[in-house]
């Protein structure tokens, strides 16, 4: 595992946490050109990426990840972020191979949902922070028609939340899970399969739409 962050503190207590939880940290490094150097070197499970590091300390380190990504095809990778900053995500997920994830650095403190989401990502699945998807709805002047209920399943995916999470989630039965999102994958466009990261193209289809 590599882990890029500049905050010596908040960098060693995050070492700290990943080793105590029986991860190998092959590399802690603190700026863009040093993360991608460490992800092209030690091809880890997976990277945990600030978003701002040096030098430019605006989004060095989601550039860095992509440039990274791009030697290393599907390179797994959780970024953190500080606050809700949505300019990069498209880029992110563009080539379609998943493991990534984009989460809050909160959710650091809540260990078993920070730990459940880099594994899923390690295992090449995609997580988005709910507060990153409230902030994209939010943020649609044009929606496409979908209903409100749908939208609720829709952000519950983007989560990545398994079909009987969102049963549990919503008080919801399976049938009415799967058709829910059977709807939203044919209003948006999207032949529905069993690829996870599908369930992601779902909502930033609805985003772009």
């Amino acid at each position: 595992m590599v882990v890029a962050e500049d905050g010596v503190l908040f960098r060693d207590g995050l070492v700290r946490l990943l080793v105590e939880e029986g991860h190998d940290v092959v590399a802690a490094v603190g700026d863009g050109p040093a993360l991608t150097d460490a992800i092209v070197t030690h091809r880890p499970d997976v990277a945990v990426v600030d978003v701002r590091m040096p030098p430019s300390r605006t989004d060095e380190g989601l550039r860095a990840a992509l440039a990274a990504r791009a030697q290393v095809p599907g390179a797994p990778v959780l970024v953190l972020s500080q606050y809700v900053e949505t300019a990069g995500l498209d880029d992110l997920l563009a080539d379609g191979a998943g493991a990534i994830g984009y989460l809050l650095k909160d959710r650091v403190a809540a260990v078993g949902e920070f730990l459940d989401g880099l594994r899923r990502v390690a295992g090449g699945g995609t997580v988005l922070d709910p507060a990153v998807i409230a902030e994209l709805l939010a943020s649609r002047r044009t929606p496409p028609a979908l209903s409100a209920r749908e939208r609720e399943v829709l952000a519950l995916m983007a989560e990545g939340l398994s079909n009987t999470a969102i049963q549990r989630r919503l008080v919801l039965s399976a049938g009415a899970v799967e058709k829910h999102i059977g709807n939203i994958f044919a209003k948006l466009g999207l032949p529905p399969d069993h690829d996870q990261h599908r369930r992601v193209l779902a909502v930033l289809a609805y985003l772009n739409g």
